[in-house]
């Protein structure tokens, strides 16, 4: 029998014992490592896993096939099942057997065909194997259908249908077609591969519909005991993570899991992401933990215990947890998770058996060193060998008894052969079937037809169950004694990431994303008020990924960015208690571990909210978002729908107290230049309205737009036109300093021939300039060292370099002009505004609908170009 306090043993002996452990002879006492269940398995070529990245899917690794066992033992038949598709040149991946055991879901991808570009390739489909009769089919028969994305990672849902991952992205791709663009894939946030995410189908391959709208990846989906579905999701915009999430069949209920604040859990601190997630029959939630990648493809199993944790340390209710509670080994085994070799091995995947044994079968990797020309085990002497390294992958099929702690082998690893994903044919209970929502049933029926949900904050001051109002939410809330100009949060705003197509349909140059690449591109969906209490009530476009901002009165985001995307589906309401501190290690994003919602509503049927007008009575519980979107939607539920303009009015001081507040409002109307939404979204909202707003269109105009103010005669007094005074010529075409050192000007720019200059004066860091001998010329100063001594010239032997009077020549160096002053993702940090406050120099410069376009612009990015189509093409 093998136990793992036997590493130190040589690697031949530990070998032979291996072999000896799965062997069984006639007259011999039954195997104890026999599973009396068919067993499911790959073999691929060791070399496959040398770049593996966890956030790659659209991989193919020649020579993988499918295997199966009639009986998970070493002395069993081997037979290919998918050797007569492949011709042993395709790939295979993702098995998943059926509840009763007759059946095998997997996803297979055939031969390359030599010559043919990428996108004619083959692409991955999902396959079935039927125990029956020995058949294989494909699940979607169509090969035009079959061919129209990667389909990977199928998992048999409890009503027949089948759950998986795909790049085909179906309602995503419908709403580019309603947004006037040509469908597409739409890549991952890092631009290397069209998204996956989760879909649904018949299991004839018919009726697939798209119930996830991640901007990355959705992994590896799996089905609970209780019906829900878990996967593991890539958040590259919002920690560059992989967490577990958790929602219906149907893509309702969409929240996070576990682990947003627990990737520091390896090995020493190591990043680590949350994979493969596997039901246990106690309920645990056995994962694979690893980085991107490396480690030889391998990680450590863990036991996540989901019902009572939201993070490693923190449980859904109460303080912090004690050191390994929330996720425990899965074995007895030490497995490292950073860059050192691992004395207990790794693993690749694990299954667990459902036989009432809490067996787990495995594929495992015995740690092995190279030192020199010899492989060796991983003994403390060969570790601490300086010229030892990790020797390639030997993985292996192994079972775990966790009553026993062994580790027995399955079938026995072979140099050059990777064998993984092994599960077990077994009779097991089906979960209860979640059933589709529906209008009437669990979805509002006048929010399906409109395809939009309802996202609903009661309060934006409850920051993480703590009241962050000032001086309290009871004062905020209370017309009588704040006034609407006196709360900090005004205005919250819905925007969207622009799903960005492959180089093959589009070349987009990195020039297009402006200031900072990393912040993307991003489409504005509308805006709504903030209520008194902090409360909002907004209808969003559904099947959309999207997020928010709060804003102060000008339109400026307040606080930091929020590019966590969220999905509704249509008719679907979201309700969440308020904000969360991204430092804050209380838990958030998960219903059940939410504090208590801070906002109570209103205390009494009928009644108006204290001090208030009394023309709003509300529901006992409601928040004024909801009290007034209630009564709205009488007639047109105005009161929850968006606008693509900031519009205030004052619907809650009592007017038998005091006046109400001046209604303003900051309009696409009031712009002489370009707006960036339709006329007729800025009519009526929809859920296909967008603010998509470029520089070259919409902001560059400002600078040159005139701005003359003239008597009562129309003279001339006084002309405020941008790029009078910024510019590097005067009324009478002579050379000039452009004022402040901003160069606001039309032509290209320098630096970025892709951009004009104006851009890269107001967004990046330039040197001051000056007139000098006729020509405006970089300042320059005599360079000193840390003392105070000047620096001269020198050649490259560090001599001293004369000029013609036989003395050094002082070093001169370039003056930085004042920093710039607009700063891409943030209006409320960009130094630009103040010129043009009450007091400024510039005040009454610009419009209030002017600078809440820049405010605007400059909150979701600065962005050069927001639309990849609209970007000038050569011809």
């Amino acid at each position: 029998m093998y136990y793992f306090a036997c590493l130190n043993r040589s690697l031949a002996g530990l070998l032979a014992l291996m072999l000896l452990a799965g062997c069984g002879g006639e007259g011999q006492a039954p195997d104890p490592v026999v599973v009396d269940y068919p067993l499911a398995y790959i073999k691929r070529p060791a070399e496959a896993i040398e770049q593996e990245d966890v956030r790659r899917l659209i991989t193919f690794s020649a020579g993988a096939d499918l295997y199966l066992r009639e009986r998970a033992s070493p002395s069993a038949a081997e037979i290919s099942l998918t050797h007569n598709i492949t011709g042993g040149l395709g790939d295979v991946r993702d098995l998943q057997p059926s509840y009763d055991g007759e059946r095998l879901l997997f996803s297979l991808r055939l031969p390359q065909i030599e010559g043919a570009e990428v996108a004619d390739q083959p692409s991955w489909n999902i396959w079935e194997y039927s125990r029956a009769d020995h058949s294989l089919r494909r699940i979607i028969p169509s090969d035009t259908l079959a061919e129209a994305g990667h389909d990977i990672a199928p998992h048999y849902l409890p009503d027949g249908r089948i759950l998986f991952s795909s790049s085909r992205q179906k309602s995503a791709k419908a709403l580019l077609l309603d947004e006037g663009k040509p469908q597409y894939p739409a890549l991952n946030e890092a631009r290397q591969e069209p998204i996956f995410v989760l879909h649904l189908m018949n299991a004839d391959g018919s009726n697939i519909q798209q119930i996830s709208f991640n901007q990355s990846h959705d992994l590896d989906p799996t089905v609970l005991s209780d019906g829900r579905v878990v996967f593991s999701r890539w958040q590259r915009s919002s920690g560059d993570a992989i967490n577990l999430y958790q929602m219906n069949p149907d893509g309702t209920e969409l929240q996070l899991l576990y682990g947003a604040n627990s990737h520091a859990t390896g090995t020493n601190g190591a990043a680590v992401q949350f994979l493969r997630p596997r039901e246990l029959p106690d309920g645990g939630l056995l994962t694979l933990l690893k980085p991107f990648n490396g480690l030889n493809g391998g990680g450590d199993l863990v036991r996540i215990d989901i019902d009572n944790f939201i993070e490693h340390d923190r449980p859904l209710i109460g303080g912090e947890a004690a050191p390994g509670t929330a996720q425990p080994p899965a074995t007895v085994n030490l497995v490292r998770t950073d860059n050192a070799p691992s004395p207990g091995g790794r693993y690749r995947d694990a299954f667990p058996l459902w036989d009432g044994t809490d067996r787990l079968l495995l594929s495992w990797n015995q740690c092995r060193l190279r030192i020199g020309e010899h492989t060796l085990p991983c003994t403390e002497e060969n570790l601490a060998d300086p010229q030892a390294e990790e020797a390639p992958p030997l993985y292996g099929l192994y079972v775990y008894d966790p009553t026993e702690a062994t580790q027995q082998p399955l079938l026995t690893p072979q140099e050059g052969v990777i064998y993984e994903e092994m599960v077990a044919l077994q009779v097991r209970t089906p979960p209860p079937i979640i059933f589709d929502k529906a209008a009437g049933v669990g979805l509002d029926g006048e929010m399906v037809d409109a395809g939009v949900g309802l996202l609903q904050i009661r309060s934006v001051y409850d920051l993480d169950g703590q009241d962050s109002a000032e001086p309290d939410l009871t004062t905020l809330a209370d017309p009588t004694q704040t006034r609407p100009d006196q709360r900090p949060l005004r205005f919250l705003r819905l925007y969207k990431p622009v799903a960005l197509p492959e180089r093959n349909l589009l070349v987009i140059p990195n020039s297009a994303f402006g200031r900072n690449r990393e912040l993307g591109m991003r489409e504005i969906l509308g805006y709504v008020p903030i209520e008194p209490d902090g409360s909002v009530s907004i209808r969003v476009p559904a099947d959309t990924p999207f997020s928010f901002s709060l804003l102060d009165r000008a339109g400026r985001r307040v606080g930091p960015r929020h590019d966590h995307w969220l999905q509704l589906r249509p008719g679907e309401s979201l309700e969440c208690h308020g904000c969360h501190d991204p430092a804050s290690p209380v838990p958030h994003a998960r219903q059940d571990a939410l504090p208590a919602a801070l906002n109570s509503g209103a205390l009494g049927d009928g009644l108006p909210f204290p001090n208030s007008d009394p023309a709003i009575w509300a529901n006992q519980g409601e928040t004024m978002a909801q009290a007034r979107g209630r009564i709205s939607c009488q007639s047109d539920c105005a009161a929850i729908t968006p606008s693509v303009d900031l519009q205030f009015e004052d619907h809650w001081t009592d007017p038998a107290v005091q006046p109400k507040d001046p209604v303003f409002s900051y309009r696409y109307t009031d712009l002489t230049s370009p707006a960036p939404a339709s006329k007729a979204c800025q009519q009526r909202w929809s859920r296909l309205c967008r603010s998509v707003i470029h520089y070259e269109t919409h902001i560059h105009p400002l600078w040159s737009l005139p701005r003359q103010r003239l008597d009562a005669q129309g003279q001339l007094i006084e002309d405020q036109t941008c790029s009078r005074c910024h510019a590097t010529t005067d009324d009478n075409s002579a050379l000039q300093l452009p004022a402040a050192q901003l160069d606001l000007s039309d032509g290209p720019s320098d630096a970025e021939p892709d951009h004009f200059k104006a851009y890269r004066e107001l967004l990046f860091p330039d040197n001051a300039q000056e007139i000098r001998d006729g020509l405006l010329q970089d300042q320059q100063l005599a360079a000193t060292d840390e003392l105070g001594n000047p620096l001269f010239e020198t050649d490259g032997e560090g001599n001293p370099i004369l000029d013609e009077a036989g003395q050094p020549i002082p070093l001169l160096v370039s003056v930085a002009a004042p920093g710039p002053s607009m700063r891409a993702g943030s209006a409320l940090g960009s130094y630009f505004f103040d010129r043009f406050a009450a007091g400024g120099s510039h005040a009454d410069y610009l419009s209030p609908a002017e600078l809440r376009l820049l405010s605007e612009w400059l909150d979701i990015g600065a962005q050069y170009w927001n639309n990849p189509f609209d970007i000038p093409r050569d011809e």
